[in-house]
């Protein structure tokens, strides 16, 4: 079946040049794009040409107030301090953890479908795709997972705040909004804040309390690390599964044939997702900026230079994927690169995979006929970085 879909990723992340030019600079927005997979896997793997320390380089007057954020911002960090501080919260991830956590997805999946108004109907991400990976990593940082519909206000000023976007000549209306959307982010570290400052007197079994009492360096964190280390986890804790979700049904529904193979046989699910990643990746593209100049896919990229990586792209490179615009679970291998690559590869994807098959396994099983509702066309994420629904209405 023809992909139904092609004019959402013509619009948020193809890009003309990517079939014939893996590394393209954008003027008017001021970024070097890398669309190559073996480029990118480069980029992403050479922490000490490509830093994931891009704030530096961003023009400075689209900085102003947010030095707040950047003590315990795992994501903008490299080198030993970031190796320190991932592993505070390794721990929180390990296979055996994350298995356990098991029994608890798919209790709370039941819940959120048991909660459905009767009817023939559910709507995806507001129903399951996006409470299921809120209240799991809220539970695991130790925050009121009734709190949920606060998150996504605050994060999701981050999503509208990745449209269309030039770091050349960046216009007022785009600075505003980007000062918007920190404002919302520091209410959440606000939030987070409260939490710290109450396991630092009472301290618990959750990971903020794991956090507070950690030593990095010999060292203890700071509330400011603990905020924003903790902020990071529960917005990006997230967001991957609830794409993911998404995704994956959007996939299946577009391709009938792999739907019903799907569920006819179980064990296909997996590979169903892991397809489903490489062909809508959640977060299309992230961001590094250059230590110094280098050569990459035949261009000359200079010291200081953002470098977005469209993972998105990558993922469909024909040199390494066979019909690369093919949704085809039975690819064998997937090599996909759509939870990152090397010190900063998705610390949360075991817990992200595990509630996808969880909860799509839970989906067709009470819903053997779940299928789009063709009279809704599905709403995308109104970000350049991202790559999900909004909106999934489907019949059950």
């Amino acid at each position: 079946m023809a992909d139904a879909w092609g004019i959402h990723e013509a619009q948020f992340w193809l890009r003309d040049q990517a079939p014939q030019a893996p590394v393209h600079y954008d003027a008017e927005a001021g970024i070097w794009c890398v669309y190559g997979y073996r480029e990118v896997q480069h980029v992403l793997g050479t922490p000490s040409l490509f830093s994931s320390n891009t704030q530096r380089v961003i023009p400075q007057e689209m900085m102003e107030g947010q030095d707040r954020f950047k003590e315990g911002n795992l994501i903008q960090m490299d080198g030993l301090e970031h190796k320190k501080l991932r592993g505070l919260i390794s721990h929180a991830f390990t296979p055996k953890v994350v298995a356990d956590l098991e029994p608890r997805i798919a209790e709370l999946t039941h819940e959120l479908l048991d909660a459905l108004p009767r009817g023939d109907r559910m709507e995806l991400v507001d129903d399951l795709a996006y409470p299921l990976p809120v209240i799991v990593i809220a539970e695991l940082l130790g925050v009121p997972a009734s709190d949920r519909e606060r998150f996504r206000d605050w994060g999701g000023a981050l999503m509208e705040s990745t449209q269309e976007f030039s770091f050349a000549e960046p216009s007022e209306t785009q600075r505003q909004r980007l000062r918007e959307a920190m404002d919302k982010v520091a209410l959440l570290g606000d939030y987070l804040r409260e939490h710290v400052e109450d396991r630092r007197r009472d301290p618990r079994g959750d990971l903020i309390s794991k956090l507070v009492e950690a030593e990095a360096g010999g060292e203890r964190l700071t509330d400011d690390e603990v905020v924003n280390f903790s902020n990071v986890l529960l917005i990006a804790g997230h967001i991957t599964t609830t794409m993911l979700l998404g995704n994956a049904i959007l996939c299946l529904d577009t391709h009938p044939e792999w739907f019903a193979r799907v569920r006819a046989d179980r064990a296909l699910l997996p590979a169903a997702i892991e397809e489903a990643l490489r062909y809508y990746s959640p977060f299309a593209g992230t961001a590094r900026a250059t230590t110094a100049e280098t050569e990459l896919g035949g261009e000359r990229i200079p010291a200081d230079s953002l470098v977005v990586t469209f993972l998105g792209v990558a993922n469909r490179d024909p040199k390494v994927f066979t019909d690369p615009n093919t949704f085809d679970p039975k690819r064998d291998p997937n090599p996909h690169v759509a939870f990152g690559r090397g010190a900063h590869f998705c610390i949360g994807a075991p817990l992200a995979r595990l509630e996808g098959r969880v909860a799509l396994n839970i989906l067709l099983d009470r819903f053997p006929d779940l299928r789009r509702a063709p009279e809704r066309p599905p709403r995308f994420l109104p970000s350049l970085s991202m790559t999900g629904v909004r909106e999934l209405p489907l019949l059950l």
